[in-house]
């Protein structure tokens, strides 16, 4: 069988899925299992999954939703870049809807706000070459996956001289996240590991996960197939007490992941904190450009300072969520004054957000 085809295989899934509930059989109360990612939360949800494996697996989601995870005052520093004169505001699509003390980004454009849908920081590059006598400011919103193209931009622009590109760079790294979390999560049986970030970061980073929390961690794809091998992997260790690091995506993840991307990584940005939704500051999580690039700092260029965090719009449990603590429809507002069509917070928001998953394929879409 080809290698694309097995990760399809109904077959296979239905094996894996009566292993899957062979080994649950013994235990005396449910896993709690994290699915960190938020392209794993979309799946999950999608393909069934989640609802087929609830009898046997409390599935939960976490913070790998970028969108999702952008604090509510780094919301209101965009909207402060989006209305200085003379700037065009680059971002991706989810980012329009989350809503801010300013209303959304999509208010401010329909108020005259310069605002620019990009898919790449590169397509920002380029709307400042088009538009040498405008500032273009890239929201730099992601993690390891987007943060090197971010890397590429900054230093194309650099060795370029293209002095009217600037960066608001609120790229967010995984790890420490995860340690944050689990210090403060202790339900947490089992970590399914994002893929995507994965492949750019390799297997070591995680480490620690076992070594100072004592959970297992699977690394996984996003085929059903993968899915339930992940899952699978990762019962067995919890059944066995073994807290280790399993790579089950050896197809895409290497042990050392992407050297080139790594390198840009390193070379563009440095380690500083973050603020993350529902998870407060967390040091070293978070990437702002290195000095060789600090002409290129929006904040900085801009002369504008970061709004004091504030507190989440009432009634909105998005932190909760994040932290693994409640399930979407645990929130009073879920389905009811918070749709996709009309969302309070950035988990209903976001294409990869727990909420906007869980309404979009659940029992409320």
């Amino acid at each position: 069988m080809e290698l694309w085809k097995r990760f399809k295989d109904p077959a296979l899934a239905q094996k894996l899925l009566q292993e899957l509930k062979g080994l649950c059989q013994g235990s005396s109360q449910r896993p709690t299992l994290m699915e960190v990612c938020g392209t794993h939360t979309v799946a999950l949800s999608r393909t069934g999954l989640r609802e087929v494996l609830s009898p046997y697996l409390d599935l939960r989601s976490g913070p790998g939703c970028p969108v999702c995870v952008t604090d509510d005052s780094d919301i209101d520093l965009m909207a402060e870049v989006a209305r200085q004169p003379g700037v065009i505001v680059a971002t991706y699509g989810d980012m329009l809807r989350v809503p801010g003390s300013y209303g959304t980004l999509l208010d401010l454009k329909a108020a005259g706000a310069r605002v620019q849908l990009v898919y790449s920081a590169l397509d920002a590059l380029e709307l400042a070459r088009e538009n040498p006598r405008d500032t273009v400011v890239m929201l730099g919103v992601g993690f390891e996956t987007t943060a090197p193209v971010a890397a590429l931009a900054v230093q194309r622009a650099a060795s370029e001289g293209i002095s009217n590109f600037l960066m608001l760079s609120l790229h967010k790294t995984i790890p420490n996240a995860l340690r944050a979390l689990l210090a403060e999560n202790s339900r947490i049986d089992g970590l399914i590991l994002p893929g995507h970030v994965s492949a750019i970061i390799g297997e070591e980073p995680y480490r620690f996960i076992a070594e100072e929390s004592g959970v297992p961690a699977v690394i996984t794809g996003f085929e059903a197939v993968d899915m339930l091998l992940g899952i699978v992997e990762l019962v067995r260790l919890i059944v066995a007490g073994r807290p280790e690091v399993l790579n089950a995506y050896r197809r895409v993840v290497s042990p050392d992941g992407n050297p080139r991307a790594r390198a840009l990584l390193e070379e563009a940005f440095r380690p500083v904190a973050a603020r993350w939704r529902g998870l407060g500051s967390i040091p070293d999580s978070g990437l702002a450009l290195a000095e060789p690039f600090a002409a290129y700092d929006a904040l900085q260029a801009l002369g504008l300072r970061r709004p004091e965090a504030r507190p989440p719009r009432r009634g909105c449990r998005c932190g909760e969520v994040l932290r693994g603590l409640i399930e979407p429809a645990e929130c009073g507002l879920f389905a009811k004054a918070c749709t996709p069509h009309s969302p309070v917070g950035p988990c209903m928001v976001s294409s990869e957000g727990a909420c906007a998953a869980h309404y979009t394929y659940g029992r409320n879409g």
